[in-house]
């Protein structure tokens, strides 16, 4: 029997006549007469794959693989090899691109080993960050590697959770996914963000919830009764001066000055420092707070007081039930309970609830104002009194300058 040449002119149908290799060996190999560096390796099965071998400039040997023969033809395997073969004479390597996709990290890996650290040195909320993507983004994309996540996956995670949660909560996934990636594409890790183009929804689920004067007396007295004064304490401080929750809780004694009334927060959700002015009743609240002889924090936590409380929400829950009010009531209810008494009032204007709240801009505190109707309506009383006037004294002037005309006409 004829042993088969290792080296000749590919054809087709030469090929598939090559006989799988001996169960003896780890496969054969054939070169290609016609195209320099064009192979193809028959395995014991009988299986043939089309290769290319080249050495690069750097005299480093290596072989990429073309494909199955069958689902590629000689003639395309070397139209193949020619454009492997101008990218190795202009001292490039046809492997760069799959190496760096081979070494591209995982979502998971990128997020954990690179965003993170970054993450939790720069930004105050990378709290919110870590458990969004823990419960959510890595059970969707942890194992993709960052190269194969495409603007299609992002648009579908997106209208997926707008459909299950809400456009606000999809908006939010966004924001997070389109950070991670943009700092992968800043680091070269990545050459395109998937995100970019990628529209959020229009939020239109602002809540304005906030409990009645009754309800706010219900409120407190459930309050009253519950044993956890820490947290009673720290959920009627948030109603009391319209402060947020995380601003409560990171509340210290060396901030607050009883005697003038002020509360200090070094740093808010704005990113900057802010005071709060505080009431008789939330001043004899502060005061009644039994101290902790080293705890720095207004609110200690119960385990160690050396931190501030964390968990005042079954105590807020305890009181609801309590008082019989909605159990959706959320702890940030009491800011907006508080800002609704005060536009209710109708002597406080809405620029002094933002400066109040703590608002960066108007926008958030014209939500209260349907309540300010009295001030408004003074308001609008006043111009149309105003422009009333002005009409008046008009015609006044008018007519006395008629009345001169005509008798000057009559001397004349």
């Amino acid at each position: 029997m004829t042993k088969q040449a290792t080296r000749f002119d590919f054809t087709n149908r030469a090929i598939k006549a090559l006989p799988a290799a001996a169960p003896d060996t780890k496969g054969d190999e054939y070169t290609d007469k016609c195209c320099a560096g064009l192979k193809v390796s028959v395995g014991l099965t009988g299986r043939k794959v089309f290769w290319y071998r080249y050495t690069t400039m750097a005299s480093k040997k290596r072989a990429i693989r073309i494909g199955d023969v069958g689902g590629i033809d000689v003639a395309e395997a070397r139209q193949t090899v020619a454009k492997y073969r101008a990218i190795v004479d202009r001292g490039g390597d046809p492997q760069d691109a799959r190496d760096r996709v081979r070494a591209m990290p995982t979502f998971e890996e990128f997020v954990e080993s690179q965003y993170f650290p970054y993450a939790v040195a720069v930004k105050r909320s990378y709290k919110d960050d870590v458990s969004r993507y823990k419960n959510h983004l890595k059970a969707k994309f942890g194992r993709s590697r960052l190269v194969a996540i495409t603007k299609r996956d992002i648009e579908q995670h997106h209208a997926d959770v707008a459909s299950k949660q809400s456009p606000a909560t999809a908006n939010r996934h966004l924001a997070l996914l389109s950070a991670i990636l943009r700092k992968a594409l800043e680091w070269n890790v990545i050459d395109v963000n998937p995100c970019t183009g990628v529209k959020q929804f229009k939020e239109n689920n602002c809540r304005q919830a906030f409990l009645s004067m009754e309800q706010i007396g219900a409120y407190m007295l459930a309050l009253d009764a519950d044993e956890n004064k820490v947290a009673v304490g720290a959920l009627k401080l948030g109603l009391l001066t319209g402060a947020r929750r995380g601003e409560v809780l990171a509340a210290k004694h060396a901030d607050i000055n009883l005697s003038q009334g002020i509360w200090l927060l070094p740093m808010t959700k704005n990113g900057r420092s802010r005071h709060v002015s505080l009431s008789a009743e939330a001043k004899a609240l502060i005061s009644s707070m039994p101290r902790h002889p080293e705890s720095p924090w207004l609110f200690p936590g119960y385990l160690d007081p050396m931190k501030p409380a964390h968990n005042i929400t079954k105590t807020h829950k305890r009181a609801l039930l309590a008082a019989k009010l909605p159990i959706s009531t959320r702890i940030h209810d009491l800011r907006h309970t508080n800002a609704s008494v005060m536009a209710s009032s109708g002597v406080i204007s809405l620029m002094t609830i933002q400066k109040n709240l703590g608002h960066s801009t108007p926008d958030m505190s014209l939500r209260y104002a349907h309540l300010a109707d009295k001030t408004l309506h003074e308001a609008s009383s006043l111009v149309g009194s105003a422009v009333t006037d002005a009409v008046t004294a008009a015609r006044a002037k008018l007519k006395d300058a008629e009345e001169k005309n005509a008798e000057l006409e009559a001397v004349a």
